[in-house]
């Protein structure tokens, strides 16, 4: 199995792909062809538990890791950091279907499901791809990634990890996650403005030569945490496969019968990871993607046009708060059949206008498999409260958000084709819009006490990770201007 930029053909290993993050062209890396599960793994995959799908899945993508080298990866991940045996369990919530939650893990957000096993993926890629140097993990965070990439590379040998964030663009609990992050190689700052300036600023970093030479000469190298790095999407592969596996386990779908996604998303990596399920042959029918009011990824769904030229909004579902989703450009090589000159072109007209639009061809393969919905913030209050009433089941804003979309879906669509939702943080982590939308009236004085209240009122208890943040001291309270994040990687190097 090799990788290829989606800018220009080029070969290379699982391992070099992982270690780089991003091509030298600046495109993502993609494998160069899909592997298949057949029908006779997929009745064996049904009787295994989450981490022996996981090795198996892997196995295919990852082909000059050994099997000693994934099942150690596998094991160190999601053993004891979830608070089951299963990290990614399914909830009927109503007859069809099925919420797929993928926050049990240790910082309550589905960036666990793959940044547990990042580290452990790129410390062997870093040992095959360039051994001796130190992978310095540059990452920009609408909220969750930041803290979850924190989580999985504190004090892990070989690597340093920086994390920026807006400064007003993630809820207090999120905030509150990274600030606390302890450990020696660790780097958090706020920078002044959005998600997408802070991930913006990462991009231009990692093409900056003065850097690349200070890296070199430092025997260090820039990667990636975000979902920019194969290694961070193929472990979100596995738990639409282990979906697929349980529901026909559980009596809710036939082998070969097919099933529809919903998933809240901005950058398009959650999403992406089942389409690639999808190309390996999970019979997944119909995609939704839902947004917040930043509703750009609806919009180029519905028009074939992608235009960030737009206001830019924060939500109460800030991880979605997002104009640039760079996840897509992946899609665009699928919908452009591998084309790299086409997908090139495309990436080129976005950065000097801020727009493109995709061929009449490719926009019809995109509305074939894709439904594009959107809901904004009362929309969302609306639907929390109405999924607890009615279904006595809690969710956070994004959740929420996909939630909302879904019934848009089957209301003009009319299709009953069961259906896996991925459910993405804990309501505990966004308890300032979800505490009034259960319960309106006068919220208390600060988030923890809001956190109270709701576990209070639902009598859902509150997550170990989230109880424990109250006492820990604030260690990281630096905020730097979009110019500075350079400047303020240089320091901490140093």
């Amino acid at each position: 199995m090799y990788f290829t930029s989606t800018r220009s053909p080029r070969n290379v290993t699982s391992a070099q792909a992982i270690a780089r993050g991003l091509a030298e062209d600046g495109g993502l890396f993609i494998p160069s062809e899909f592997p298949k599960i057949s029908g006779e793994l997929i009745d064996r995959m049904i009787d295994m538990d989450y981490k022996a799908r996981a090795r198996e899945v892997l196995a295919l993508y990852l082909t000059d890791f050994s099997a000693d080298e994934i099942a150690r990866g596998v094991e160190a991940a999601y053993t004891g950091t979830f608070d089951s045996e299963n990290p990614a369990p399914i909830v009927e919530v109503a007859p069809g279907l099925n919420v797929l939650e993928l926050w049990h893990g240790p910082t309550c957000a589905f960036k666990d499901m793959a940044l547990q096993l990042l580290p452990h993926l790129l410390t062997i890629s870093a040992r095959k791809a360039a051994p001796g140097r130190t992978m310095v993990i540059l990452t920009a965070t609408s909220g969750d990634t930041g803290k979850a990439a924190l989580d999985g590379f504190a004090d892990v040998p070989g690597t340093k990890i920086i994390v920026f964030y807006p400064q007003n663009g993630v809820s207090a609990m999120q905030k509150l996650q990274m600030v606390t992050q302890q450990g020696g190689n660790v780097a958090v700052c706020a920078i002044e403005g959005n998600f997408d300036d802070a991930q913006n600023g990462v991009k231009k970093i990692f093409a900056d030569r003065e850097m690349k030479e200070y890296l070199n000469a430092h025997n260090m190298e820039f990667s990636s945490a975000n979902s920019i790095n194969f290694g961070r999407l193929v472990p979100q592969i596995v738990y639409y496969v282990s979906a697929y596996c349980d529901l026909i386990r559980q009596g809710k779908l036939r082998k070969g019968e097919a099933f529809n996604v919903a998933v809240p998303t901005g950058n398009f990596g959650n999403i992406l990871a089942a389409v690639y399920a999808r190309e390996m042959g999970i019979p997944i029918a119909r995609l939704i993607c839902a947004s917040n009011r930043n509703n750009i990824l609806t919009d180029f769904i519905r028009t074939g046009v992608y235009d960030r030229n737009r206001p830019f909004y924060t939500t109460t579902s800030p991880s979605m708060d997002i104009l640039i989703s760079s996840n897509l450009e992946r899609m665009l090589s699928l919908l452009y059949g591998g084309d790299t000159s086409a997908v090139a072109g495309l990436m080129e007209e976005l950065a000097r206008n801020g727009r493109y639009s995709i061929s009449d061809a490719a926009r019809e393969k995109l509305q074939s498999e894709f439904f594009g919905g959107f809901c904004d913030d009362a929309g969302t209050a609306a639907t929390i409260g109405e999924i607890y009433r009615k279904y006595h089941y809690l969710c956070d804003p994004h959740t929420a958000v996909a939630l909302n979309v879904y019934k848009q879906y089957r209301r003009e669509t009319g299709d009953a084709t069961p259906c896996v939702l991925a459910s993405t943080a804990s309501p505990f982590k966004f308890a300032a819009a979800v505490l009034p939308a259960i319960q309106p009236g006068e919220l208390p004085a600060d988030e923890f006490g809001m956190v109270a209240k709701l576990s209070e009122v639902t009598g859902v208890p509150v997550p170990k990770p989230l109880a424990g943040l109250k006492d820990l001291p604030v260690l990281h309270k630096g905020c730097v201007s979009k110019e500075g994040m350079k400047l303020f990687i240089r320091n901490f190097l140093q």
